[in-house]
């Protein structure tokens, strides 16, 4: 049982940046000991994993168990429940890692399936598992908004540039290799102007590997600063997002706009723009993940804000020194010691020979 769920993982996991905003999901159909089935989700390709394992099954799966990682949907969306499916080609079981969190859902799917005589074991075993392939996922449907994580490459001493030339790179290219597949992973990412100004970025997933839409690319900019030459502007395909305020020149707007850049108001305190609002965008919009790669200002709005869920910082074995090295986190920051931010499930994984990366978890105030 335990391999073919892992199997089932390891499918849905083929559906990174090509489900979203689906959840990832992979089924595998097994009779008599043997694999008769297999699919995995794509949102392009519309049938949903365990409608592809069953057409390849076809009559063998009559009396066959489906192993899959997330609870079959029930309900009525680009395409029929997958419940309705499973019952009319007659498999016997279905094993899951988890229930789907999506209200639509459940618990729904599993009920409909044993009220038509389909054994339904719940596998706790792989629950974690199951749950971190589907985290983006997960919690939008837990709080209706993208999952943030704030990403950052800094040197021991906590710091992301020098004062004066800030050519060259603080992590290594092993480093900057695992960033890119991590931004594969995300449906947004997103920077300040200053950053723009200062690098030039383009912010692209620069993997190569397909996704069922584009990166979107968000840049927070107040007052339209904006270069029209930048290379953000002149790489746009219907992949920019510029945050403003109503302060920001029409005219600019506009010239923004003809080269197929959108542009969205999100009036904040003190004329700045407000992170909530564009999770709040963002989620209208259906992506449920987001990556925040900017510079101290930008990285405490959004941690002041509480619109930060993990962080995700990459550690160089480099010293900068100095009170005038910009540290990860500026803005004004927590006055006492006793408030500082809180993080939990702190994760650490090497990147030899010399650096590593720390994920953890924000701890939301109660």
């Amino acid at each position: 049982m335990a391999d073919f769920l892992k199997e089932a993982l390891e499918l849905a996991r083929r559906g990174v940046a090509l489900a979203s905003p689906n959840p990832m999901v992979g089924a595998v159909l097994v009779k008599d000991g043997r694999v008769v089935g297999r699919g995995f989700h794509t949102y392009a390709g519309k049938k949903h994993a365990e409608v592809i394992a069953l057409e390849e099954a076809g009559a063998a799966a009559r009396g066959a168990t489906l192993y899959i990682n997330l609870e079959p949907c029930c309900h009525q969306g680009r395409t029929p429940p997958c419940t309705k499916r499973i019952i009319e080609a007659g498999v016997s079981k279905v094993v899951a890692a988890m229930a789907d969190p999506n209200p639509a859902v459940a618990g729904k799917g599993f009920a409909e399936l044993r009220a038509a005589g389909v054994e339904v074991v719940e596998n706790s075993e792989h629950r974690q598992e199951a749950e971190r392939v589907n985290e983006a996922f997960i919690h939008f449907m837990k709080t209706g908004r993208p999952l943030v994580t704030l990403k950052a490459a800094v040197t021991l001493d906590g710091k992301i540039a020098a004062p004066e030339d800030n050519y060259g790179w603080i992590t290594s290219e092993r480093a900057r290799a695992h960033v890119q597949e991590v931004r594969h992973a995300h449906d947004a990412i997103l920077t300040g102007i200053g950053t723009l100004l200062a690098d030039d970025c383009r912010l692209t997933d620069r993997t190569g590997k397909p996704r069922s839409r584009p990166l979107m690319r968000l840049v927070l900019d107040s007052t339209l600063r904006i270069p029209l030459e930048s290379k953000m502007v002149q790489s746009c395909r219907n992949d920019l997002t510029v945050v403003t305020t109503s302060a920001a020149s029409e005219e600019k707007r506009k010239a923004l706009e003809e080269r197929g850049v959108r542009v969205i108001v999100c009036n904040g305190p003190k004329g700045r723009t407000d992170p909530v609002q564009v999770l709040e965008w963002l989620a209208s919009e259906k992506y449920l993940s987001l990556m925040i790669e900017a510079g101290s200002k930008v990285n405490w709005s959004f941690l002041a804000a509480g619109a930060v869920d993990k962080i995700l910082f990459y550690y160089a074995p480099k010293i900068l020194g100095g009170l005038k090295s910009l540290p990860v986190v500026g803005g004004k920051g927590r006055l006492r010691r006793r408030d500082a931010i809180l993080f939990r499930n702190v994760a650490i994984t090497p990147i030899p020979p010399d650096e590593f990366a720390i994920e953890a978890w924000y701890v939301r105030e109660s």
